[in-house]
């Protein structure tokens, strides 16, 4: 009988497992299916908190409408009836010490159409003419594994880029464009710029991808660890190990013999270590395999709720929340209007706000050695500038996401390339998965589960 080991109780880890129990039951198989879970909870950094009639997204906070489409896990998990989608309204960047919107026809901050780069109130007129360059200066030699920074600049000029497209963008990658590749953030872009000669064009003809009805994002009316509940309930045939560490895998013959703190071991023909980069080092005692990881970048973030006992109507009527600009003028990296922006997180439609702090900023140093009384006083200080607003919580929740937030550098596909060749080498039927190596998103996710499932699968089969 062959066992697989899933190491990771992710959203990652749980697709894969889920695919291979579909599989197992599909044709009857007799194979040994095992998720390992350090922690007495799955989903990772999906974890959500339900407070005082609040709802708080620790860690993941929504799903790309777009990247899911396509995908059949809301359906195969009887998910459709509980979809919430996001309120449409607009985000701002604050910058000079106010609020100023981001262009409604923009995608992360690059405008997606010559009116949306005129109407800007982010950018002067010298910076407007300078972007122009997009429509007649061609592509010679930028491919997908350059910087898409440098990419950005060259063509959008450079103002643009860093008061508008870089506070949106980085936030979302958590890392300078300068260091992330066309390749791990926006891959389209490239593609535009060939085929429609701008980038702006390119974004235009394509609107609908981005713009088409306002839901750009999904959730659930619970919460988001519903989704993990969903794929869990699907494992009757599994066994799911939980508050299980995994220590050591030692390759014995053709399998492999993990080891685990709690004092238990596991002889597995196919392990995936979908645990962050950091977790999956440790576990092999191999100078090779160690200098690879090496390669891979990790930052870090502190998320900071704050739900209080006044309506949010008392926010800019279509606003959703904000991006900073200027590390100077605010502690935060950014802050959603989360009541505004989710009606399902706050039962009496009272404020409910996200603060993100990310170790890209120049005080965050500090923040770390910060209790989180401390940060909480941080983040309220940051609402009160940022929102003109001076208010006490009555619900807070405050985590540190420290060292596990990936980071697609410009040598991140060699890096995962490396690592790849190097297991197949010494330890094949050892697969990595999940964000550290494959995607940010939840979709993204999902889909490496589901591809790391079918490579072990194939080889069942």
């Amino acid at each position: 009988m062959k066992t697989v080991l899933v190491i990771g109780g992710g959203v990652t880890g749980l697709s894969a497992m889920y695919e291979l129990h579909k599989w197992k039951r599909k044709n009857q198989s007799d194979v040994r299916l095992v998720l390992a879970e350090e922690t007495a909870e799955l989903g990772g950094k999906i974890r959500t908190v339900k407070h005082d009639g609040f709802i708080m997204e620790a860690g993941a906070d929504s799903i790309v409408t777009r990247k899911a489409s396509g995908m059949s896990f809301i359906e195969e998990l009887g998910l459709q009836e509980e979809v919430v989608y996001n309120a449409t309204g607009r985000s701002f960047i604050y910058t000079n010490g106010e609020l100023k919107p981001i262009p409604a026809d923009a995608v992360f901050g690059i405008p997606a159409s010559i009116e949306s780069l005129a109407k800007s109130t982010l950018v002067s007129a010298e910076g407007k003419v300078e972007a122009l360059k997009d429509f007649y200066v061609k592509n010679e030699t930028f491919t997908k594994n350059d910087s898409v920074g440098a990419f950005l600049e060259y063509f959008l000029g450079k103002e643009l880029v860093e008061k508008q497209i870089a506070p949106v963008l980085s936030g979302v990658y958590s890392g300078r464009l300068s260091d992330l590749t066309i390749a791990s953030t926006l891959s389209y872009l490239l593609e535009y710029k060939e085929q429609y000669g701008s980038i702006i064009k390119g974004l235009e003809a394509n609107k609908e991808k981005f713009q088409s009805s306002g839901k750009k994002f999904f959730s659930f009316k619970s919460g988001l660890d519903r989704l993990i509940e969903a794929f869990a309930s699907k494992l009757e045939e599994a066994e799911i190990w939980k508050n299980t560490k995994a220590a050591k895998v030692e390759k014995i013959s053709s399998r492999y013999r993990v080891s685990f703190t709690n004092g238990e071991t596991l002889e597995a023909d196919y392990v995936v270590l979908s645990i962050p980069n950091t977790a999956a080092e440790k576990l092999f005692d191999d100078e090779q395999l160690a200098k690879e990881f090496a390669g891979l970048k990790n930052s870090s973030m502190i998320s900071v709720y704050a739900g209080f006992d006044v309506p949010d109507s008392l926010l800019p009527e279509d606003g959703t929340g904000f991006i900073t600009a200027n590390n100077d003028e605010l502690s935060c990296n950014a802050c959603t209007w989360t009541s505004r922006k989710w009606e399902h997180t706050s039962k009496s439609g009272n404020l409910l706000v996200r603060l993100f702090y990310k170790s890209s900023h120049p005080s965050f140093a500090a923040l770390q050695k910060m209790n989180k009384e401390e940060l909480l006083q941080v983040a309220m200080e940051d609402v009160r500038q940022g929102l003109g607003m001076k208010l006490e919580p009555i619900v807070s929740e405050v985590t540190n996401w420290s060292g596990s937030m990936p980071n697609y550098l410009i040598t991140h596909p060699q890096t995962v390339k490396a690592l790849e060749e190097q297991l197949v080498a010494s330890y094949p039927g050892v697969l990595l998965a999940g964000c550290s190596y494959y995607g940010v998103g939840i979709p993204d996710c999902i889909e490496n589960g589901e591809a790391t499932a079918g490579k072990i699968i194939r080889c069942l089969s």
